[in-house]
């Protein structure tokens, strides 16, 4: 199973990099995203959802300015969460966002993905789009 989208955010590629791979900036709520450790491959996460157990995952791969890829383990199967980033401009960058569930047990996950994903994931991307360049402009004024 896989579900992708991208989106045109009007920043920079190193802003927007920068932007996404601090977890300060991981607005989601209920989910609050706890990393232990800088964001570079290996390094362990954990979301934190009211009223759930702790969801841990980790950073499998770390390209600077170019990709990551947060990965959680399931039983027999495995959920994946690759971005990447296309600068387009000086001040314009696609980020794609990619899900895939994959592994021997990927069947029994597949719905509540889905779910949890699919009706979500456009949206999210353009408040993350729409964050970033509030973020980039708040920089530029102070600076």
């Amino acid at each position: 199973m896989q579900l992708e989208h991208s989106i045109e955010a009007q920043v920079g590629l190193e802003f927007a990099w920068k932007y996404r791979t601090d977890i300060a900036n991981w607005n989601d709520p209920p989910a609050r995203f706890v990393l232990d450790g800088p964001f570079i491959a290996g390094s362990r996460g954990t979301t934190v959802l009211p009223g759930q157990e702790p969801l841990h995952w980790s950073i499998r791969e770390v390209g600077p300015f170019t990709t990551f890829v947060l990965e959680i383990q399931l039983d027999k199967a495995l959920l994946t969460f690759e971005w990447r980033f296309d600068a387009l401009s000086e001040q314009r960058t696609r980020m794609t966002q990619k899900i895939v569930l994959s592994g021997d047990n990927a069947a029994a996950y597949a719905e509540q993905v889905e779910a949890a994903f699919r009706p979500s994931l456009a949206d999210g991307m353009r408040r993350i789009a729409t964050e970033m360049a509030a973020a980039e402009t708040r920089s530029t004024n102070a600076g």
